[in-house]
């Protein structure tokens, strides 16, 4: 008598939260919670795993043609009502709900009914009709695309997307500063709560209108105003405070990425603004061009691996070798004038060619054997040869270095050939010139060839001063 009064009050339970499920569907625009009410929604992201877990094993004992224990299912009926209810719960605190959200709470409400009539129909002795196998395969579908939706809303639409369809494109030379850069950092930290599928604090972050008119709190961001924008402030709030943002277990933004977005509130947040619209002297362009710099990981992953063993034992009194970052296989080299110079000093570099990228040998008696060297530093960058004895004959040997960006030649004897010699490095992006034999008609027809590249042709008594005193101390 008394199972049978508890098998009574089971169906009584799971019969009053199945209607009272598609009531709150029906009636969804019209509910306002209480703020307790509203509280016991959070419960949802804790108690959903339970019911998945319960069915996946029903309804594996099911297709299999194994035993059903009614406690299984009974238990998993009602974890998935009130799964699905304070999924409800949950999803009133996000305002206007988006495509997601939608479908989620659909879903999710329809595994929760699906197993009120698997409970129906097992308790009616049709548990092993045709039927309710089909049932327990689309109970097996629902199920799966109800926690799809569900990580899209919690880890960002593009959660189980292929690693190759990510926003990881490589920023425009003259990238617009809002979409390319702003946007990027938010939709990498911020966008996922605060989209229109997961709208939390009734704040969306997909759009600078959206960003001005903000949410429950006002404005997230003041145009020309950044100290008193909300989104700075929290930010800048310390990670213990739960106004935090990014909340915790989420990635903080770097220093730099706030000061980028700073910057550009201070700039009044405009849509229009370009790299190429900031003066010299703005911060934001340099915080943007450094944003603009590869990754040094990815950069260098394709250099031959050398060891910290290697390094040392080309290293010497005279020639320093340090990785370009921990980690990285790609070295700069600085050499500095023994009592007694020898062309081996470079040439013994041979055998670690492929990893050098930065190489400095300026001040040093060196000639067209050990530019023949340098020449085959096919991963070369950077290049320091000024304060040397070298000619035209000798820097013909450099015009093979394809991936060489920054050339400081200067206080040599180069003369115009030099620069028709460089015409023929595409990746060439500056050169330091000032005190060589080079004429101003050959620098005229070189910037026209290559407008891009900065020609650096002067400096001032100070930093002269500077370099002077630095290749006196160094060189000797």
């Amino acid at each position: 008598m008394s199972q049978k009064r508890t098998t009574r009050w089971l169906d009584y339970a799971i019969f009053g939260g199945t209607i009272f499920l598609i009531f709150c569907l029906i009636f969804d625009s019209y509910i306002k919670l209480p703020s307790l009410v509203a509280w016991l929604g959070h419960w949802h992201p804790v108690v959903l795993h339970f019911p998945i877990v319960l069915l996946c094993i029903s309804i594996f004992l099911g297709l299999t043609g194994k035993n059903i224990p009614k406690l299984l299912l009974t238990t998993a009926a009602i974890s998935a009502l009130i799964t699905a209810i304070l999924g409800f719960f949950l999803g009133k605190e996000a305002g206007s709900k988006g495509d997601l959200l939608y479908w989620h709470q659909w879903l999710g409400c329809g595994v929760a009914i699906g197993s009120v009539i698997w409970y129906w129909l097992d308790t009616s002795d049709l548990g092993s009709k045709i039927y309710t196998k089909a049932l327990q395969v689309v109970l097996a579908g629902l199920i799966g695309f109800t926690g799809h939706y569900g990580g899209m809303i919690t880890h960002g639409e593009d959660f189980l997307v292929l690693p190759t369809s990510k926003r990881d494109a490589e920023m425009p030379e003259d990238p617009l500063i809002y979409q390319d850069v702003v946007a990027r950092i938010l939709d990498e930290s911020c966008v996922k709560c605060h989209n229109s599928n997961k709208r939390k604090g009734e704040l969306l972050m997909t759009n600078i209108s959206q960003l001005i008119k903000g949410g429950k709190t006002g404005p997230a961001i003041i145009p020309g105003n950044h100290e008193e924008s909300e989104l700075i402030q929290r930010l800048h709030l310390p990670d213990s405070n739960e106004e935090h943002m990014p909340p915790e277990g989420e990635k903080d933004l770097t220093d730099s990425e706030i000061q980028i977005i700073e910057r550009w509130i201070a700039l009044n947040a405009s849509d229009t603004l370009r790299l190429s619209h900031l003066d010299n002297n703005e911060p934001l362009l340099a915080l943007v061009e450094k944003m603009q710099q590869p990754d040094v990981a990815l950069k260098w992953k394709t250099l031959p691996v050398i060891a910290d063993s290697t390094i040392a034992a080309f290293s010497s009194d005279y020639v320093t070798i340090k990785r370009m970052a921990n980690s990285v296989n790609a070295l700069a080299v600085n050499m500095y004038k023994p009592p007694e110079y020898s062309s081996d000093l470079i040439t013994d570099l041979k055998p670690i060619a492929a990893n050098i990228v930065q190489f400095d040998i300026s001040g040093l008696p060196i000639g067209k054997l050990e530019l023949g060297l340098v020449a085959s530093f096919k991963n070369l960058e950077w290049l320091e040869i000024d304060s040397t004895p070298i000619t035209d004959v000798e820097t013909d040997t450099l015009k093979v270095l394809s991936k060489l960006r920054t050339l400081k030649v200067y206080d040599t004897d180069i003369a115009d050939k030099t620069l028709a010699t460089f015409n023929n490095i595409e990746s060439l992006e500056q050169i330091y010139l000032w005190n060589t034999k080079v004429s101003e008609q050959a620098l005229q027809a070189f910037r026209k060839v290559k407008p891009a590249v900065k020609i650096n042709t002067g400096v001032d008594l100070e930093i002269q001063s500077f370099f002077a005193k630095k290749d006196s101390i160094l060189k000797k």
